[in-house]
């Protein structure tokens, strides 16, 4: 059993098989092809079918949301610590995914127990869209990052996706300004070494905090959901946090441009692109605003990015970025 984070060995074996599971084979699910993209994930993954009042994620955060006053701040442990050891940057078809081994852990926040940190990854769009999974008030911000946590008393992934609170991911929009995001950069710069399907490389760990909007985590929004990526498990606590992570312009076009969901010796090469899963449903489902977050009212507010996405074209197009492809 994951009881203590002591426990490195058994944290790693948990880490493998959530790769396992949640990556699912690369060959049965794509973003970008009628036969295998989001609409038809349900032909190979039956769990991923939008039946009828399933809880299916991402979803939409509107108006509807309702205040949870006894939604507080969670406790991050190990958060603001240099991890030992190193942890793995891997391009695997459909995501790119940080493995951070053992050492952190979430719980509090309205969180039904510990969870044990596996690893974070990234969704995003193409040079001319926005590529969230989840929206708000209809609106796509530039990327989205989850931070994929499994609950201690299982002993496997299996046994947690059987679990309607076994994994509990904390999601994080991205939005664009155009200074680079320092701690950001630790993991955009090392890019170019898994740009192919396949490919990893090693990152030196940093305090993962620092990544986040530390002065802001106490505002969040939380519902009961799925994985957004096959086999679509319903068995997610997500905690959506309402202030974003800020990246430069550059780095973003890091992901849209320089990342690849085939093998680097494959007869064509196909960009990652828009590997986000479309917006599915509330049905009765409770969306909850923390006791700090804001509740939000319709349409108004400046719309999700810093800038319009056609300045990016505008800019590669200048020469401002160099892109080694």
């Amino acid at each position: 059993m994951l009881k203590h984070l002591s426990e490195p060995a058994m944290v790693r074996s948990a880490a493998l098989l959530m790769v396992l599971v949640l990556c699912a084979d690369s060959q049965d699910y794509c973003y970008d092809k009628t036969d295998c993209d989001p609409y038809a994930w349900g032909d190979s993954f039956p769990s991923c079918h939008p039946l009828l009042e399933l809880h299916h994620s991402p979803i939409n955060l509107d108006h509807h949301m309702v205040r949870n006053n006894s939604l507080g701040p969670l406790h991050l442990e190990g958060f603001d610590a240099i991890q030992t050891g190193h942890w793995t940057l891997e391009n695997d078809g459909h995501s790119v995914l940080l493995q951070v081994g053992s050492g952190m852990a979430v719980s509090g926040g309205g969180l039904p127990g510990v969870y044990h940190v596996i690893q974070l990854h990234f969704h995003w769009g193409g040079l001319a869209t926005n590529g969230s999974e989840h929206t708000v008030d209809g609106r796509r911000y530039p990327m989205e990052m989850h931070l994929v946590s499994m609950k201690s008393i299982h002993p496997n992934v299996s046994a947690a996706l059987d679990d309607p609170t076994g994994l509990a991911v904390l999601g994080f929009f991205i939005d664009v300004v155009y200074a680079d995001n320092v701690y950001f950069g630790l993991i955009s710069q090392k890019l170019s070494s898994v740009a192919y399907r396949g490919q990893m490389t090693k990152v030196k760990p940093f305090p993962l905090l620092s990544l986040l909007p530390k002065h802001n985590m106490s505002q969040y929004y939380r519902y009961s959901g799925s994985l957004t990526t096959p086999p679509c498990s319903q068995a997610v606590v997500w905690t959506l946090y309402e202030v974003p992570i800020y990246i430069s312009w550059s780095q973003l076009a890091q992901f849209t441009s320089q990342i690849f969901s085939t093998e680097e010796d494959a007869e064509q090469v196909t960009p990652l692109q828009n590997n986000f899963r479309h917006v599915h449903p509330t049905f009765s489902r409770t969306v909850s605003a923390s006791r700090d977050a804001g509740l939000l009212r319709g349409t108004a507010g400046r719309p999700l990015g810093s800038a319009p996405v056609v300045h990016l074209l505008q800019i590669i197009v200048l020469g401002s970025f160099t892109f080694k492809l």
